[in-house]
């Protein structure tokens, strides 16, 4: 009997494909899910669905996929036209900035709507064809809401779980989606919806009760259990983790223990502050570095003590709205530099580049403080990285409470991203903290991350996909029994019959509660727990 695989679908691939004459080349995904999900994909029983990261002809497309095939890797294509507006468009335009509470920028356009739907259903016909009886199907983040509903119009008994990796908006926010009773409609295909947080499951129970009401569909929420077509979809929290081993030993590697040397080398006696982002307004780059220009001002006596190095991951710089943060953050590192900074002091060291994993590791091995201060943020695994990557050595982990991870490392700084001056005397307490503080806080953390790892959470969502389907089965096959019964009752028994059998029953109690009594004599119902069952 053949093995019951898992379906891993996103909008990419854990590789991008890239075209050097008529050689393909393969290389890593950037970005929190391919990271994350790559040592759970390793696994035999597993394949994964989503674009190479490239738009070709067909002929290439099809050795792209030979290319694949060995890696258990599934390529969906996708035209320039499609990146441009279900990736770059609708995606990244409205959804993006809706659910990470930024209204003002999203932009709602039907083209790039139709466009969205266009690639959902493509996604959903790839997983149709793919799968077989028994294999589970996990389908990831806000690039494929529909897809769950698409998926389950071609295969009804298919075993479907979606995780949102960002956040998930309060109702009054998600309501400003023109296209959010359909989208809704999509998630609701599933049998499972995760998310990091228990505020976003809430948010999303409460988005469902709302809409519901409003007539949009009909569903109903008990607790955590959303009742719709006779079907039950649970919803819940599912924190994700690391791989704390593979970055504790990466830390640890020659490679990485190299460029930490060097890096101690460059700063000397000065601490070392670093921050590791993707370009995107999300993550508070230009409020952070406000926040540390604030910081410099109040503490004159730490200048050329400290220098901070802001790593900037290139992403979607083609886009206007990324493009001028861009230049805003050029503007500002310029404004800091000039105004603060000495003939061999450089208060910020800024690198807007992708570095490769053992580089990343020895950088924050290196570092004394980590400040990953996001504005909003479904997880953030750079906060986890960091914490796994100190391994013999001290450090502080400043941040943002409006990170998911800010529910588990609870000994980090816990800042509100928006509060300058806070992050600013957070700035300070960190480079002053005895090192004997750092550890307490460090090993707490560590303990935490290594009991919650990625592989640990792959497994409860899974484990809970299939106890979902065990339950649902049980429920339907209840609900069916209960239909036959119905149904053979009606078969045999008239309304006719049926009224009459109610009258005498009806009748015969009543004089069972009420007996004929001899004149003269107090009449007395009977003992209630004496009437018969009927």
């Amino acid at each position: 009997m053949k093995q019951p695989r898992t379906i891993i679908v996103s909008n990419r691939l854990p590789v991008k494909i890239t075209l050097h004459g008529n050689a393909l080349q393969c290389h890593n995904s950037e970005g929190g899910l391919a990271t994350g999900l790559s040592s759970v994909c390793s696994k035999e029983d597993t394949i994964w669905i989503g674009w190479p990261g490239i738009s070709t002809d067909a002929d290439t497309f099809r050795r792209i996929e030979e290319e694949l095939a060995p890696k258990g890797l599934v390529p969906v294509p996708l035209s320039a036209r499609e990146i441009k507006d279900f990736y770059e468009g609708f995606s990244n335009e409205a959804l993006w900035p809706l659910f990470h509470y930024f209204p003002d920028y999203a932009r709602f356009s039907a083209s790039q709507w139709d466009a969205y739907k266009e690639v959902n259903l493509r996604f959903a016909e790839k997983i149709a064809a793919l799968a077989e009886p028994g294999d589970k199907i996990w389908i990831h983040d806000y690039h494929l809401l529909l897809v769950p509903d698409r998926v389950r119009e071609r295969l009804p008994g298919a075993s479907i779980g979606f995780f949102q990796h960002i956040p998930f908006p309060s109702f009054e926010m998600f309501r400003c989606l023109p296209w959010r009773d359909e989208l809704v409609k999509g998630l609701l295909g599933a049998d499972l919806i995760g998310f990091h947080t228990q505020m976003d499951a809430d948010h999303f129970l409460e988005v469902i009760q709302r809409l519901a009401e409003a007539g949009a569909f009909d569903a109903s929420v008990l607790s955590n259990e959303i009742l719709t077509d006779d079907r039950t979809v649970t919803v819940d929290a599912f924190p994700m983790g690391i791989d704390y081993e593979k970055y504790r030993n990466l830390s640890c590697s020659a490679g990485a223990m190299k460029v930490r040397d060097r890096i101690r080398d460059f700063c000397g006696s000065r601490k070392l502050m670093l921050s590791v982002d993707r370009l995107d307004y999300s993550k508070g780059i230009l409020h952070r570095l406000n926040a540390y220009d604030r910081f410099l001002e109040q503490h004159p006596g730490l200048h050329e003590r400290v220098v901070f190095l802001q790593l900037i991951v290139p992403s979607r710089d083609q886009v206007s709205r990324y493009h001028e943060l861009k230049e805003e953050v050029n503007q500002r590192v310029s404004d800091i530099n000039t105004r603060y900074g000495s003939f061999d002091w450089e208060p910020i060291r800024y690198w807007y580049r992708s570095l490769e994993p053992e580089m990343l590791s020895g950088l924050y091995a290196a570092a004394d403080v980590a400040l990953v201060t996001p504005l909003r943020d479904g997880m953030n695994l750079v906060s986890k990285e960091y914490i796994a990557s100190k391994t013999g050595s001290p450090g502080v982990l400043i941040l943002s409470e409006l990170a998911g991870a800010a529910q588990e490392l609870k000994q980090a700084l816990i800042i509100n991203p928006h509060n300058e001056q806070e992050l600013a005397d957070a700035i300070f307490d960190s480079l002053v903290m005895p090192v004997r503080e750092q550890l307490k806080r460090l090993n707490a953390m560590q303990r935490t991350l290594s009991r919650h790892t990625v592989q640990q959470w792959a497994e409860l969502f899974l484990d809970a996909l299939d106890k979902n389907r065990t339950e649902q089965h049980t429920f339907n096959e209840s609900f069916f029994n209960q239909e036959i019964e119905e149904h053979v009752l009606e078969q045999f028994i008239t309304r006719e019959d049926m009224a009459s059998i109610m009258s005498q029953l009806e009748s015969k109690l009543s004089t069972l509660m009420h007996p004929p009594t001899a004149p003269g004599t107090l009449q007395q119902g009977i003992p209630v727990n004496r009437v018969p069952h009927l």
